[in-house]
């Protein structure tokens, strides 16, 4: 019992996960900083950030739901950590685990969007009403193509459970990279579920602000921006352990290092893809997740279908 509590609150519960997801933002923002010829934020400059928040004044919306509106953003971080707690770091086998768990990952993993869709709604602003309908669209046109790219590497595996994915593929070698275009499409579908450029029409602060998060100041906005970036993590641990299933046999120390390099990896194509694409609008969007991702991620699972047929026969 304190075993797992230890291991929630700590390692690889919410502290490290905490310390990790603050750090990737800060990588985030030094990568595109530079790749835009700027000098970028120092290493503290993202916990800074999220102290002065915490220290700033609470405003609450004179017509918003004050309960609603408040406990959205913890809602947020705790979906957001969750998710990370079925997803190895390690070895194949994650700190509580279950079959089908791959499945549940991706579908816990939409509550923070959700979240960010009802902040908005139960802010009661104009702003932040556009960006909340902005988040829902965005959430009905990347998670089909998401949903699908991720479970491909299971249709192989014979198994949607991370540790039955990890050990199959690494017992086959370089079999992994046949999931090379389920692994392109996850990754513009996250950045969509991320809201980050091209896809971050729902907080386009050029043309509304902030969004879904306009009326939100000081803690509340904190969470919600720790909830973006703990998801962030979540979403890259899910990627590494489906499209890079290795380095899970490796150690505990070597184990960590591995998985920490993958996660870096995921984050810097992740900000690449934002750095060298603009902005594109919402029908563009919606037409480009069901016109090119859903075909791709279906073409991905008919591939494996084929392999597995030709293996088993």
């Amino acid at each position: 019992m304190i075993l797992s509590l230890l291991q929630i609150l700590i390692f690889p519960g919410f502290l490290f996960l905490f310390i990790l997801a603050l750090s990737a933002e800060y990588i985030d923002r030094k990568l595109y900083a530079r790749m835009q010829t700027r000098v970028g934020p120092p290493w503290f400059q993202p916990f800074a950030d999220f102290i002065k928040l915490l220290s700033k004044e609470l405003i609450i919306p004179e017509l918003a739901d004050r309960f609603i509106f408040k406990i959205l953003p913890l809602v947020a971080c705790a979906a957001a950590a969750t998710a990370f707690l079925f997803i190895p770091v390690y070895n194949p086998q994650s700190l509580f685990t279950f079959k089908g768990n791959i499945v549940a990952v991706v579908y816990i993993l939409t509550i923070p969007t959700l979240t960010y869709f009802l902040g908005g709604w139960y802010s009661r602003s104009l702003y932040s009403l556009i960006g909340s309908m902005r988040v829902l669209t965005q959430l009905f046109s990347y998670e089909v193509p998401l949903l699908m790219a991720v479970l491909a590497p299971g249709v192989l595996a014979s198994s949607w459970t991370f540790s039955a994915v990890i050990n199959f593929y690494g017992a086959n070698g370089f079999l992994f990279l046949v999931n090379i275009i389920a692994f392109a499409v996850a990754i513009i579908a996250v950045q969509g579920k991320l809201e980050k450029v091209p896809f971050d029409i729902p907080e386009a602060e050029t043309e509304i602000v902030a969004g879904t998060f306009t009326e939100y100041t000081g803690p509340l906005y904190a969470y919600f921006k720790l909830a973006m970036n703990i998801q962030a993590i979540s979403v890259a641990a899910l990627l590494a352990a489906v499209f890079m299933p290795f380095g899970y046999n490796l150690g505990f120390f070597l184990g960590i290092i591995i998985f920490l390099l993958k996660i870096l990896f995921i984050i810097a194509v992740l900000t690449v893809v934002r750095t060298i694409f603009a902005r594109i609008r919402m029908d563009q969007m919606v037409r480009f997740c069901w016109k090119y991702l859903t075909p791709m991620a279906l073409l991905q699972i008919l591939i494996n279908i084929i392999i597995k047929a030709a293996v088993t026969q």
